[in-house]
């Protein structure tokens, strides 16, 4: 009894990129990481009400080296900003970043000298959400497009090239820039390899593939 009696010939066939995406995206664990008013929302969302284990995400890690989804719920304050990248860094690869609020997104009201005006200052982010502060419903909505988001990522530096059309092993998908091809990773690259990683991030393939 099961599925592969409804199917011909009892063969599950699918490709490896998409299983292997599929399961990354339904067990997804974030970070504990709460750092304003939002984080009362994130928690929220977590609780029996609106069921985050529904999409695999019942357990927030206390551990960054647990976790593969940062939620930036909150301002993010200058002395704030090597801690938040400090458990980027510790995060196990592939890993994502939600902005969640306007603050995490672009400083909100906070435009000062000892606000971050927008966490993508310091990671780089894969889904922005607006409000102030968003709804359980908003998040889970970002949530769901972020999972959308990772179904359609290649698997592995070889085939985000290809896709991209570019024949390096530096690429955006697997080893994270920020702005202006600058590098985030954990390795020191040379000067061309920057010159090639800027020139993939700039490349209208690579901007069509972005939300």
């Amino acid at each position: 009894m099961g599925l592969e009696e409804k199917l011909p010939n009892g063969i599950l066939l699918t490709g490896v990129e998409k299983l292997v995406n599929w399961t990354r995206k339904a067990s997804l664990f974030p970070a504990t990481f709460g750092l304003a008013c939002c984080a009362i929302e994130m928690m929220t969302t977590g609780a029996p009400r609106y069921d985050l284990g529904r999409f695999g995400m019942e357990v927030f890690r206390a551990s960054p080296r647990q976790a593969d989804l940062m939620i930036v719920a909150g301002r993010v304050t200058q002395k704030m900003a090597p801690v938040l990248r400090q458990i980027y860094d510790q995060m196990a690869e592939p890993k994502w970043v939600i902005a969640m609020g306007v603050c995490a997104s672009s400083g909100g009201m906070f435009n000062n000298y000892a606000v971050v005006q927008g966490v993508d200052h310091i990671v780089p982010v894969d889904m922005y959400l607006p409000g102030c502060p968003p709804r359980p419903e908003m998040l889970i909505d970002a949530i769901l497009k972020l999972h959308a988001k990772i179904m359609d990522e290649p698997l592995g530096v070889a085939r985000a090239a290809e896709k991209l059309g570019e024949r390096t092993d530096l690429v955006p998908s697997s080893i994270r820039y920020g702005r202006n091809g600058v590098f985030h990773g954990q390795r020191s690259p040379s000067d061309d390899q920057l010159a090639r990683s800027a020139a993939a991030v700039e490349s209208p393939q690579w901007k069509a593939m972005q939300p």
